[in-house]
C-alpha cells in the first residue's frame, strides 16, 4: 500500500507517525492508520508546492 521497505516502516512506526495494535504477539497496523499517514503526507506535498 505504501510502497516502502519494512525497515523504513520501523522507522514511521518509532517516530508516531504510523499508528500500531498489540494483539498478542503480533504487532497490526490498521488500516486506517496507513490512510490517515496518506492523506498528511498529501496535504504536505501539497503545501510545499505553494
Amino acid at each position: 500500500m505504501l510502497g516502502i521497505g519494512k525497515s523504513t516502516l520501523y522507522e514511521m512506526i518509532a517516530q508516531g507517525e504510523i499508528e500500531t495494535i498489540k494483539v498478542g504477539r503480533s504487532t497490526l497496523v490498521p488500516t486506517d492508520s496507513l490512510r490517515a499517514f496518506l492523506t498528511r503526507r498529501r496535504k504536505k506535498v501539497g503545501t510545499d508546492k505553494s
